[in-house]
C-alpha cells in the first residue's frame, strides 16, 4: 500500500442510487451524551436521514449493524444538515433538517437497551418553519451577539436571507444586485453575514444592518414607498476574487488570529475580518471541498482541500504538507472525535461513499523468507544469456516502423468499376451546368478470412468529384464470408478534378484470446474511375493558347486502338486526332505524328491538359505491355510552362489575400454590430424612455453589411477552391513534365510529388504557397545545394502566410534551374551521399552563375531555356 494513501479506519455506503452534496454531511454529539464522542450525521437528497456511531474492531473493518443508531425517510429532500442549541429554554444541541420549503429542527435521544440489541435512537420534532421561498442553503451562530443560543439564516434561491430566532420568524432581506445564490456563513467575531455574489466578489453584511434595513416582505410597494419604509441594505465591506467560491468557513482559534476562508475554484484565499488578504494560494488542481482546522503550530491554520482527482491536501497556511490518495472524489470533508480517536477525517462522495480514515502509516509484519542458497551455474547463465541476445538482436535488425506485410491478409477489399457509364444517371444535388451528369457504379467488395467486428467501410474520392453514399456500417463478418456494396461516383462541383481516383478503406476489430474486443486492423484498396465520367468526345479544336508535346520512341498509335471508348470506328479521321469536352465546357485536342513518334495535347487553359495527358501515357503503357514491349518510354523535351503555372499560383494566392480581408471586414462588422446591440438593450432597460437616436436604422444597416460580407466571403471560398483544384492539376502537369524531362526514378518521383503537392486540403492557416515554398528551400538547402554556405542556411521554424508570390516563384525557377544542370533529388542527410547524388554520370560540380545560363545535360540533347524565353517556346509535332 502506497505511503500516501488514505488509511481506511471505518467505511460504507449509503444506500442504492442516493445523491449526496457540501451540505449533506455533519459533525457533533447531537445526542448531548456528553462523552465528547462526535457521531455522524448524513442526509440525502432521497431525503434519508442517517446518525452513525463506528466502532470498528480493527481499522479498515466495515459497518456494523450497531453503527448505525438511526436511519429515518423524511418525506422531502435534505440539503443541509446543521447541530446547534436552537431550542429556547434549553443549551442541549439540537438538529436542523434544510428542505427545499421547510425548515425543521429535531431533538435526537437515546434510550439504554434491556437485551443485546443495544440502545435504541429516536428522533422528536421540536418546531418547523415552512418556507415561502425555495431554500438554497442556510447558516446559524450567536446574532446580535445573543448568550447560550443560536439563530439560523436561510438563503433563498432568488437572493432573500430568512433570519429565524428559534421557533419564531424574525425578517427576511434581499440582498442587493442578486442573481444566483452563493455559499454563506456566519462570523460571530463581527456579528456579519459573509457570501460570494455573483458578481464574484466576497461581500460582508452586518446583522444590525440586516435588522434596520428595509424589509423584504414591502417589496410590493413602489420603490418610493419601500425607500422611505426603511434603510437600504449596506454592504460592509466587498473584495473582488475573480472567480466563484465552492465554499467559505469562518475559523478562530486561540493560538491564531480570526481569519475567513474562501475556496474558489482555482485559488484558495485567507481574509482578515475586515476584507484584507491575508494570503492566497493559486491551486493547480479543480477544488471539489475544503475545511479548516487547529493547527499545533502557533499562528497558523491548517486546511485539508479535497480536489476532483480523489486527492486530500494538507496545507499550513500556504504550504503544503502532505497529500493522500483517497477511494473517491470528497463533495464534504469534516475533521471528528471518534472512539477516543481524536482527528478522524471524514468524507463524503456525491454518490453516498461514507469514509473515516487516517493520515500516516501502518506497521509492516511481513518478513521475507530465507531464500535457499544454491550453487550458480555459469555456463547455463552464459547460454541463456547469449540465446536472449540473439533475440534481441534478430528483432532490433528491422529498422522499419510499419509491421511487414503478411503473406495472407485477414480481410481483402477490392474495387471494380464498371466499364460503362450508367444507363441511368445517379448524380444528385451537382453543380454543374450541363445537359447530362454521367455517373459509373463501383463495386466494392470485402472478404473476410476471420472473425471480424464492427467493420465499417469508408469510400473516398477528391472533390468535387462525389459518391452517392461513403460510410458503410456491418455489424459482423463471420470467417470466410463476404459483403458488397454499390455506388456510384459523379462529378458534383463545377470544375474538373485533379485525380480521377478514389479509395477505400476498411476498419475492423479482429478478437484473440488476451483481447475479446479485438486488435483494429485497417484494409484499403485504391480504383481508377474512367475518363468519360468527367468528358465526352467533341470536334477537334485547332486554336488553342496551350499546347504539350509528348515523344515516344515507339511508332504512334491509332486512337482507334488506344481511346476506343472516346472514337466512332465508322470514322477513319478520328484516328490521328482526338477531341475531349469537359462537362464544365473546356475543350482538348490530341494529336498524333504521322511522320514522327511524338503526340500533341493542346487546350485553352493549362490544368485541362494534365487529365487527358496522364490518360494518354497510362494507355500507352498499358498497350505496348500487352505486346510485351519493356523498353517503351516517353520524353518531353520542350520547354516547362512555368509562366502559365506562375499565373495559376498568383490567382490562388490573390483569394486566398480576399479572404483573409473578408475575414477581417466580418470580424469589424460583427464587433459593431455587437456594440449597437448593447447600447439599445441598455437603452430598452432604461425606465425612462429616451430616444434611440437612429440606432435601430445603424442596426439594420450593419446587419445587412454583415451578410454581404458573408455572402461575399462564401463565393469567395468557392472561387478559391476550384482556383486550388486548377492549381492542382496544374501541379500534376508540372511534376510530369519535369520527370519526363529528367527521366527522374520512382523515388525522386515521389519526392517531387511530396514537395509540390503537400496539402489535401487549403485553409487559412495553413496553406500551399507557404508549404511548397518551405520545401523548395530545403532542397535547395540540401540536394540541391550549390555550395557549404547554402547548407548552412537555417529555415524559419514557423509557416506563416507570405505577402506574396516572388519569392515562391523564384525558388521553383531556380529549383529547375538545379535540375537542368545536373541535380538529383535525395533526401538522404549524408553530405557525400549528396554529392554523389549531384555529380552521377561524371557531371561536374554546378557553376555559380545567373538564372538566365543556357546548360546542357551531359548526354542529353535537351536544354534548359531561359526565364524570360520559357512562356515563348513552342514545340512541333
Amino acid at each position: 500500500m502506497s505511503l500516501f494513501k488514505a488509511r481506511d479506519w471505518w467505511s460504507t455506503i449509503l444506500g442504492e442510487k442516493e445523491e449526496f452534496d457540501q451540505g449533506c454531511l455533519c459533525v457533533a454529539d447531537v445526542d448531548n451524551s456528553g462523552s465528547g464522542q462526535d457521531k455522524i450525521i448524513v442526509g440525502s437528497y432521497m431525503g434519508y436521514l442517517r446518525i452513525f456511531n463506528p466502532h470498528p474492531v480493527k481499522p479498515g473493518d466495515g459497518v456494523q449493524p450497531e453503527d448505525l443508531l438511526l436511519e429515518v425517510q423524511l418525506r422531502e429532500p435534505i440539503l443541509q444538515v446543521e447541530v446547534g442549541k436552537f431550542v429556547s429554554g434549553t443549551e442541549g444541541l439540537h438538529l436542523a433538517v434544510l428542505h427545499c420549503r421547510k425548515l425543521c429542527v429535531y431533538a435526537v435521544s437515546g434510550t439504554l437497551g434491556n437485551v443485546e440489541h443495544g440502545n435504541q435512537y429516536q428522533i422528536k420534532l421540536m418546531y418547523e418553519h415552512n418556507l415561502q421561498r425555495t431554500a438554497c442553503n442556510m447558516t446559524y451562530g450567536p446574532f446580535g451577539g445573543v448568550k447560550g443560543r443560536d439563530l439560523i439564516c436561510i438563503q433563498s434561491m432568488d437572493g432573500m436571507l430568512m433570519l429565524f430566532e428559534q421557533e419564531s420568524y424574525a425578517f427576511g432581506r434581499f440582498l442587493p444586485g442578486f442573481l444566483l445564490p452563493g455559499p454563506l456563513t456566519y462570523s460571530s467575531r463581527t456579528d456579519s453575514f459573509i457570501t460570494v455574489s455573483s458578481c464574484r466578489q466576497v461581500e460582508s453584511y452586518k446583522y444590525q444592518v440586516l435588522a434596520f434595513a428595509t424589509d423584504a416582505d414591502e417589496r410590493q410597494e413602489t420603490e418610493q414607498q419601500k425607500l422611505s419604509s426603511g434603510k437600504r441594505l449596506a454592504v460592509d465591506w466587498v473584495l473582488n476574487i475573480g472567480e466563484q467560491a465552492l465554499d467559505i468557513c469562518v475559523v478562530s482559534f486561540n493560538q491564531a488570529v480570526s481569519s475567513v476562508f474562501v475556496l474558489g475554484e482555482r485559488n484558495f484565499f485567507c481574509l482578515k475580518d475586515n476584507g484584507q488578504i491575508r494570503f492566497m494560494k493559486k491551486l493547480d488542481y479543480s477544488p471539489s471541498c475544503f475545511i479548516p482546522y487547529c493547527s499545533v503550530k502557533e499562528g497558523t491554520i491548517n486546511t485539508l482541500v479535497g480536489n476532483h482527482n480523489k486527492i486530500l491536501n494538507v496545507y499550513q497556511d500556504v504550504t503544503l504538507k502532505w497529500a493522500t490518495q483517497l477511494p473517491h472524489v470528497p463533495v464534504s470533508v469534516k475533521v471528528a472525535n471518534l472512539q477516543n480517536l481524536k482527528g478522524v477525517i471524514v468524507t463524503l462522495s456525491d454518490n453516498g461513499h461514507l469514509q473515516c480514515s487516517y493520515l500516516g502509516t501502518d506497521p509492516s509484519l511481513f518478513q521475507a523468507p530465507r531464500v535457499d542458497s544454491r550453487e550458480i551455474n555459469y555456463e547455463e547463465f552464459d547460454a541463456e544469456m547469449k540465446e536472449l541476445q540473439k533475440i534481441i538482436k534478430e528483432a532490433t535488425k528491422t529498422q522499419d516502423i510499419l509491421p511487414k506485410s503478411e503473406k495472407y491478409r485477414d480481410l481483402i477489399v477490392t474495387a471494380e468499376v464498371s466499364p460503362d457509364l450508367d444507363a441511368e444517371s445517379q448524380a444528385i444535388d451537382s453543380e454543374v451546368k450541363a445537359e447530362a451528369i454521367p455517373s459509373v457504379t463501383v463495386k466494392i467488395t470485402i472478404q473476410s478470412r476471420v472473425t471480424a467486428q464492427k467493420p465499417n467501410l469508408a469510400v473516398c474520392v477528391q472533390a468535387p468529384l462525389a459518391v452517392t453514399c461513403d460510410q458503410f456500417v456491418f455489424d459482423y463478418l463471420e470467417p470466410d464470408s463476404s459483403e458488397t456494396v454499390v455506388l456510384s461516383v459523379f462529378l458534383k462541383g463545377n470544375c474538373s478534378p485533379s485525380e480521377l481516383e478514389g479509395s477505400c478503406m476498411v476498419s475492423y476489430n479482429t478478437p484473440t484470446e488476451l483481447n475479446p474486443e479485438g486488435i483494429p486492423k485497417v484494409a484499403q484498396c485504391n480504383f481508377r474511375l474512367p475518363l468519360r465520367l468527367i468528358c465526352f468526345p467533341a470536334q477537334p479544336s485547332k486554336a488553342a493558347n496551350h499546347k504539350l508535346t509528348i515523344d515516344t520512341n515507339k511508332p504512334p498509335i491509332s486512337f482507334l486502338t488506344i481511346f476506343p471508348d472516346f472514337v466512332d470506328p465508322s470514322e477513319d479521321d478520328q484516328a490521328n486526332v482526338l477531341g475531349f469536352q469537359f462537362l464544365t465546357g473546356s475543350k482538348t485536342t490530341l494529336l498524333a505524328s504521322k511522320t514522327s513518334q511524338r503526340y500533341r495535347i493542346q487546350s485553352e487553359q493549362l490544368e485541362d491538359l494534365w487529365l487527358i495527358t496522364k490518360e494518354l501515357t497510362l494507355r500507352l503503357e498499358e498497350h505496348f505491355k500487352k505486346q510485351n514491349c519493356k523498353d517503351f518510354a516517353c520524353t518531353f523535351s520542350g520547354s516547362i510552362p512555368l509562366q502559365e503555372y506562375f499565373e495559376l499560383i498568383d490567382r490562388h494566392f490573390e483569394l486566398r489575400l480576399s479572404a483573409e480581408k473578408f475575414q477581417e471586414l466580418l470580424s469589424e462588422r460583427a464587433v459593431q454590430f455587437r456594440a449597437i446591440e448593447r447600447r439599445l438593450l441598455t437603452r430598452f432597460k432604461d425606465k425612462t424612455p429616451a430616444p434611440l437616436q437612429h440606432l435601430d436604422t445603424l442596426l439594420e444597416g450593419t446587419f445587412r453589411e454583415v451578410i454581404a460580407l458573408a455572402d461575399a466571403a462564401e463565393e469567395n471560398q468557392a472561387n478559391m477552391f476550384q482556383a486550388f483544384t486548377k492549381l492542382k492539376s496544374a501541379t500534376h502537369l508540372v511534376i510530369m513534365l519535369i520527370s519526363l524531362w529528367q527521366k527522374l526514378s520512382t523515388d525522386q518521383v515521389a519526392i517531387l510529388e511530396a514537395t509540390f503537392l503537400p496539402l489535401a486540403e487549403d485553409t487559412q492557416e495553413l496553406g500551399w504557397e507557404e508549404t511548397v515554398d518551405a520545401a523548395i528551400s530545403y532542397l535547395l538547402r540540401t540536394c540541391l545545394s550549390k555550395s557549404s554556405k547554402e547548407q548552412a542556411l537555417t529555415l524559419s521554424s514557423q509557416l506563416c502566410m507570405p505577402k506574396d508570390t516572388s519569392r515562391l516563384k523564384k525558388n521553383i525557377t531556380l529549383f529547375c534551374d538545379r535540375l537542368a544542370k545536373g541535380g538529383r533529388l535525395s533526401l538522404s542527410t549524408d553530405l557525400t551521399t549528396q554529392q554523389a547524388a549531384v555529380m552521377t554520370g561524371g557531371c561536374t560540380t554546378i557553376p555559380e552563375s545567373d538564372l538566365e545560363e543556357r546548360t546542357v545535360i551531359p548526354g542529353s540533347t535537351a536544354t534548359f531555356p531561359s526565364h524570360g524565353q520559357i512562356a515563348k517556346q513552342k514545340s512541333k509535332p
